[in-house]
């Protein structure tokens, strides 16, 4: 079928399209709106530097433009930083904060883009594929955001390009604050950019430098062989300068991460009185968790976690979090664990504001549950008991093992939640007889043998000789190739029993001979019943 000439356009699919944005001084642009204050002027006239708590004492976490005109820079020392800038003042860093503040931006920023990405601690990346003409072209789609971000007080640095590494490396270290690479040749914009801009680790940039490769066009003119061996045991891609070249010139992917905004249902009682005996708070509580059964339930949601905030009259906040097995939206079954958590909540002198937000919620669609109405009033159902125990036990106390695909015995099972379903690609291997307890780390023993690769005849276990009456082996297991070092040895398994009529399950790590390391040692694991 031939495409008219007027529906081309319409067939074609469009180029991809990244705009990476840049926060120069996000967490000082968000502590100077937090104070009312404007650029420049006032308090933010003044040196001022954020700081944070590290093991060889507090650090500069951000510093704004008369801090660092003065010496005072970012990761330096706040002793060394007092000594050349004396009128520094400094402000507690709130790295918490600037995080929520890039997640709302990333949301707002979606005015331009499908989608948009997190590019920690200060960057966004905002698919504009295929919407610039709805903004009459992509230089007034880069003003408009720059016009925007700059009416919210925030200064910011710009670009788009075919890919996420090309936008990110142009907004940090190109010429303009605004750049717009093509998307037929994107390293003709790129080639004069130091290789920092490939967002390498610190110690790949230096290695660099040594080398004499210092702009990104003299890694595009290497030869790769050369590069690839000095590199190959590099996997992450911070650590991999031909991995991170090949994502910004698009011949690999780069997975991104969408920000989605998610409403967390959420309900409060504003107390007219401020509060202060255990029995109007259980009443408050119990108010609270009717109006969000009936909320979940217009949503069609079932609570899986839930978080009770209490704002006392002096400003200070308590907060209890429940998590539940399965999703749930029972109003007694929520107050009676809430009943547990509340115990050693201090009042003070009052609690004014109750607010309950289910943080986490799935699917729960209206079931007859009349013939399961027992068990749900007195609390005897498999979920309701389970909540219970992870109320009083806590929840890293109660979870199911479950089969793992390896051989290696002691990552054959993992631990999940007690009514977690198992996951789709699970599955179990055939495996040769196990015994009922493994160690939690196996222990060394010393053998005597007849033959090096023969059946063991005697042990020395925790100070205790066992004669050896029957062996059975060996089993050999080989080390997982895909995840361990090529100097991992192999595993012989033996089942044995001694005279006493004791079942042990032991192994030789090692094979005479391999070059893998001395002699074979051997382990005990388990233990048969």
């Amino acid at each position: 079928m031939t495409v008219p000439p007027s529906l081309h356009n319409l067939t074609a699919t469009p180029p991809r399209r990244i705009m990476a944005i840049w926060c120069t001084g996000l967490a000082i642009d968000r502590w100077r709106l937090s104070e009312g204050l404007a650029r420049g002027q006032g308090a933010d006239a003044e040196p001022l530097a954020l700081i944070e708590d590290t093991a060889h004492g507090p650090r500069i976490a951000a510093a704004n433009h008369a801090a660092q005109l003065a010496g005072a820079v970012p990761a330096m020392r706040l002793a060394d930083a007092r000594t050349l800038c004396p009128a520094l003042g400094v402000r507690p860093a709130d790295p918490a904060g600037d995080l929520a503040l890039l997640e709302s931006l990333a949301l707002w920023s979606q005015r331009w883009g499908p989608w948009s990405a997190l590019d920690p601690p200060d960057g966004l990346l905002i698919d504009t594929t295929g919407v610039a003409h709805l903004f009459g072209g992509e230089r007034a789609l880069l003003a408009d955001a720059i016009h925007a971000f700059t009416r919210r007080g925030l200064g910011i640095r710009a670009a788009l390009a075919p890919t996420a590494g090309a936008a990110w490396a142009l907004a940090h270290f190109g010429p303009d604050a605004a750049i717009i690479a093509p998307a037929d040749d994107p390293l003709r914009h790129l080639g004069d950019l130091p290789t920092a801009a490939l967002r390498l680790d610190d110690d790949v940039i230096l290695l660099l430098r040594r080398l004499g490769l210092k702009r990104l066009g003299d890694l595009h003119g290497l030869a790769r062989d050369a590069l690839a061996r000095r590199f190959r045991n590099r996997r992450s891609a911070a650590s991999n300068p031909l991995l991170r070249l090949d994502q910004l010139l698009g011949r690999l992917p780069e997975p991104l991460l969408p920000v989605i905004s998610v409403t967390a249902p959420l309900v409060q009682r504003r107390l007219m009185e401020p509060i202060r005996h255990r029995i109007l708070l259980d009443q408050v509580v119990t108010d609270l968790a009717g109006d969000m059964a009936r909320l979940l339930e217009a949503l069609g949601q079932g609570a899986r976690r839930l978080e009770l905030g209490m704002w006392k009259v002096d400003g200070e906040m308590a907060v209890r979090r429940l998590e539940m097995a399965t999703a749930t939206r029972d109003c007694a079954h929520i107050c009676r664990l809430f009943a547990t958590r509340l115990d050693d909540v201090d009042a003070g002198f009052g609690i004014e504001l109750v607010r309950l937000r289910a943080s986490w919620t799935e699917p729960l669609a209206l079931a007859q549950v009349q013939l399961d109405a027992a068990a749900e009033r007195h609390g005897t159902s498999l979920a309701a008991c389970v909540d219970r125990l992870t109320v009083r036990l806590g929840p890293e106390a109660v979870r199911r093992p479950v089969p793992y695909a390896s051989h290696l015995p002691e990552r054959a099972q993992r631990w999940q939640p007690p009514l977690a379903d198992l996951p789709s690609s699970q599955e179990e291997l055939a495996f040769h007889h196990r015994p009922l307890k493994i160690l939690d780390k196996a222990e060394s023993v010393a053998v005597i043998y007849e033959t090096p690769d023969g059946l063991p005849r005697r042990f020395r276990w925790r100070g205790e000789v066992h004669e050896i009456a029957r062996a059975e082996g060996p089993e050999r297991i080989a080390p997982e190739w895909w995840r361990e070092r090529s100097t991992v040895r192999l595993r012989d398994y033996y089942r044995i029993e001694d005279a006493t009529g004791r079942r042990y399950w032991i192994y030789r790590h090692g094979v005479i001979g391999d070059g893998r390391g001395g002699a074979p040692e051997w382990f005990i694991q388990g233990l048969f019943a």
